[in-house]
């Protein structure tokens, strides 16, 4: 088991990217979360198998149709505790 933090920069907000990132998350068996930040960004946190993460990765790396991607940043984390779902935090 593995954690990443992912921060998406672009025009991330505004156009489904929380829904679809949970819907990617969950489709992949990942559990953390999706939010919007101050800056505009969209943060993710997720748990699980390396492989699946890299699946999640590449897909941030695009988003959803409305979105335009401009960059991503990756940052591995330490899983310090459990997250029971894959959630959209507000």
């Amino acid at each position: 088991m593995s954690r990443i933090k992912i921060t998406v920069y672009g025009r991330v907000q505004g156009v489904g990217f929380r829904y679809h990132t949970r819907q990617k998350a969950k489709e992949l068996n990942l559990t953390g979360y999706v939010m919007n930040k101050p800056d505009h960004t969209v943060e993710i946190v997720a748990d699980g198998a390396d492989a699946q993460l890299q699946l999640l990765v590449a897909w941030a790396r695009v988003g959803p149709d409305r979105a335009s991607v401009k960059r991503i940043e990756l940052e591995d984390c330490l899983p310090i505790n459990r997250f029971d779902e894959f959630v959209v935090e507000y």
